[in-house]
């Protein structure tokens, strides 16, 4: 067969491509955030002792010149009218976004790169009145008596890290075939798993349900991990296997997403969510650590949970309030996103839109725009997509009957006068 030959812009772009897959990946978030374990210990024990204090953590010294001036050089290299270029240049702003985010921890400087990221708990959607915020509240709302009424029953913790991790690991092995994925357990982490390309680490002495089993196999291992081997096995774009900040909104909402679907998701794990949401707004409007910590202790979390819950909220931030890291808006704003987009590709009957989403570390917009590239080969589409995901009729079924029941008006139904109502023949 003749090897393609691409269009002078395309081989431009490739070139950018190259290297900004070098260049990017210096700028790494979550690790040159991250709390060390000391600090939960000491903040519990004071809490405990009825005297809490905020907690006592080092503010991130982070320099990157360098890299900098690397991001700003490859976009100016980028014509932006060349849809390939342009996701370039939106891939490289982010990282230098996240540069300047980094050097400006504990300062205004990091919300305000941080919103650039991932926006704020009160932004509006572009095409809707509704925010993130108000999403939140309504979850929360319409949870609150199942929880209160004790109907939704906790789900029991009690399956340590190693046995979880070992059968993680054999749903991994059975599903990706061609691509080993290590699972291993991890005593630094400060999340509960965190997935990458070749490994998932599980966090070292928590307990996790059956539900976490769930969880975990189908949003970490079927969405993020999925996508980076998808994305590493691109031929040609190696930006694609990258975790730009850029991408990570439509990440966090296929993978919600991915839990709905296979209904892996319970109550308390969308109240969880949407407490985030709640507790951000609170931070970025100036309550601090403790006030925030109250937030989920309130809500019904425990107190370890409420800790872990509230230093997502600080990390990089001031525990005084006012600077946070606004990363825990794009759960629900991503979910409600990849859920109106999916439902317009099947109603516009562009399935491929849904399944190129998961060819790499992509937003939606470039599932989009970058669709003739899909066509030409320049983009492979994915090796490996979820189980939920391969059949599409099912999917849009889900998706239809979910749209109809929006236009239910359930102020209307009470259950105590359901039986009368069957009792209404008609004459």
């Amino acid at each position: 067969m003749p090897e393609v030959v691409f269009p002078p812009s395309d081989q431009e772009a490739l070139a950018i491509d190259r290297d900004l897959a070098r260049v990017g990946p210096k700028v790494r978030v979550l690790s040159a955030l991250a709390w060390p374990s000391r600090v939960e210990d000491e903040f519990l024990a004071s809490w405990r002792a009825g005297r809490p204090e905020l907690p006592r953590v080092e503010t991130p010294r982070v320099s990157l010149p360098d890299e900098r001036a690397a991001l700003e050089a490859l976009m100016a290299r980028c014509d932006r009218e060349h849809p390939l270029q342009r996701m370039l240049w939106k891939t490289a702003r982010s990282y230098l976004e996240a540069a300047r985010m980094l050097e400006g921890a504990g300062t205004p400087e990091f919300t305000r790169c941080s919103i650039a990221l991932y926006g704020r708990p009160d932004d509006a959607y572009r095409t809707q009145s509704v925010t993130g915020l108000d999403a939140a509240e309504f979850f929360l709302r319409t949870t609150d008596d199942l929880l209160g009424g004790h109907a939704v029953p906790p789900a029991v913790a009690d399956i340590p890290a190693e046995v979880l991790a070992e059968r993680l690991r054999r749903a991994v092995d059975d599903f990706f075939t061609d691509d080993p994925v290590e699972v291993v357990v991890d005593p630094t982490l400060s999340s509960k798993a965190i997935a990458g390309s070749k490994r998932i680490r599980v966090r070292a002495g928590a307990l996790f349900t059956e539900l976490d089993l769930a969880q975990l196999l189908n949003h970490e291992a079927l969405v993020h991990t999925l996508t980076m081997v998808n994305g590493k096995r691109q031929p040609h774009v190696r930006c694609l296997g990258l975790g730009a900040p850029r991408t990570t909104r439509t990440q966090e909402g296929l993978a919600v997403f991915a839990e709905l679907a296979t209904l892996s998701i319970d109550v308390r794990r969308l109240r969880r969510v949407a407490l985030r949401v709640r507790a951000l707004h609170h931070a970025l409007e100036g309550a601090d650590f403790v006030e925030v910590f109250r937030v989920f202790l309130d809500a019904g979390q425990s107190e370890e949970e409420s800790y872990q819950s509230a230093q997502r909220v600080f990390r990089g931030g001031d525990v005084r309030g006012g600077v946070a890291f606004t990363k825990d808006c794009v759960y629900l704003k991503g979910l409600l996103e990849v859920h109106t987009i999916l439902r317009v590709a099947i109603r516009d009957n562009r399935p491929e839109l849904a399944r190129n989403l998961f060819a790499g570390r992509m937003s939606i917009g470039d599932a989009i725009e970058l669709a003739p590239w899909f066509e030409s080969g320049l983009l492979a589409g994915p090796r490996y997509v979820p189980p939920w995901a391969r059949d599409l009729r099912c999917v849009a079924a889900s998706l239809a009957y979910s749209a109809f029941l929006t236009h239910v008006d359930l102020s209307a139904v009470r259950l105590e006068n359901i039986a009368d109502a069957e009792e209404d023949w008609r004459e």
